[in-house]
């Protein structure tokens, strides 16, 4: 059997390597058209492509605005760790020099943000001055007050269970008599953000769900207003995948436009509040600062508009295009 000639070999690979090229170009040419016409067909019709994208961002603005609501009080929340300091407690025999040792060792463990030593005498002093006692204070033969260390954890991030084994290491070190933590303070902040989460997840799964449905019902009017133009693609050899191709980037451009249509509205609501929140702010002395969208978020915001346009539009055409046949 004769082999085939070298040149020959190498311009018939050549060939084929042209011709997938020219398949590919072809292929992504098609699509870029496809796009193109299928945003025209709704710029056609800007009346109700408009309404439908303003319903679609009210969907994927309102679990985005809870959760940045959500995110506001969480930093909010940074400044009440004093609310859930733990109070450490040392033994009455412990000199200031090792309490303030013990004090720097502590703030050195994680989920501490600070830690503060208090001396005996200071304490004192104190209680003293809060309780206007000066006279009965100054009577007494000992100081009856321990040193204490006053321990803020880092709350962000951090759960009840740990904020206990935090309580159970501090117990454990040297010099320590005993340790005080308002457990039920915390157990609450942490249960309002997590009904806050869950909230989140379930009204983004609603809405989620609202979104597909609208979708859904505006492909299969368009796949019913173009019922005739679908036939005539089917009897010249038009695949499935061809037909789809339109009605999936119309999805596409209606997620699109409804999720920066929501981050616009979003952006628009927050800096509507800025200024009275900063001012109600002041007035409480804080140094709170409203939180928007990060570029994160507003990514997210818009993909996941995309992708429900996609997915609706997939769903809606896979349902409807089978049940037409030439």
């Amino acid at each position: 059997m004769a082999k085939q000639p070298l040149y020959s070999r190498v311009s018939g690979a050549r060939h084929s390597k042209i011709t997938t090229q020219s398949r590919w170009a072809a292929y992504v040419q098609h699509h870029k058209l496809t796009a193109m016409e299928s945003l025209q067909r709704l710029l056609k019709s800007p009346a109700s492509s408009a309404m439908t994208w303003v319903v679609l961002a009210i969907a994927l603005a309102l679990p985005m605005t809870l959760y940045v609501s959500l995110e506001n009080v969480k930093q909010l929340s940074r400044s009440w760790d004093q609310s859930s300091q733990l109070s450490v407690y040392l033994k009455t025999e412990t000199l200031p020099r090792f309490g303030q040792a013990l004090s720097d060792e502590i703030q050195q463990l994680p989920h501490v943000r600070l830690a503060q030593y208090t001396s005996p005498e200071q304490a004192l002093s104190e209680f003293s001055a809060a309780t206007g006692l000066s006279d009965v204070v100054h009577g007494l033969e000992d100081n009856p007050l321990p040193g204490v260390i006053s321990v803020i954890p880092n709350l962000d991030g951090m759960g009840s269970d740990a904020l206990q084994a935090l309580e159970q290491t501090l117990s454990q070190l040297r010099h320590v008599e005993s340790v005080q933590l308002d457990l039920l303070w915390v157990k609450r902040l942490f249960q309002f953000m997590e009904l806050g989460q869950r909230l989140v997840w379930a009204l983004a799964a609603l809405l989620g769900l609202a979104v597909l449905l609208i979708i859904g019902n505006t492909i299969r009017l368009s796949i019913e207003s173009r019922r005739d133009e679908i036939l005539v693609v089917k009897l010249v050899g038009g695949t499935d995948a061809f037909v789809r191709r339109p009605f999936l980037y119309t999805g596409i451009w209606f997620g699109l436009g409804g999720g920066l249509i929501a981050y616009a509205l979003l952006s628009a609501g927050l800096y509507w509040l800025s200024g009275p929140v900063e001012n109600l702010i002041v007035l409480y002395g804080s140094d709170f600062v409203l939180q928007g969208l990060s570029f994160g978020d507003s990514l997210i915001l818009i993909l996941d508009g995309v992708l429900l346009g996609w997915f609706g539009a997939w769903l809606a055409v896979a349902r409807h295009l089978a049940k037409i046949k030439p």
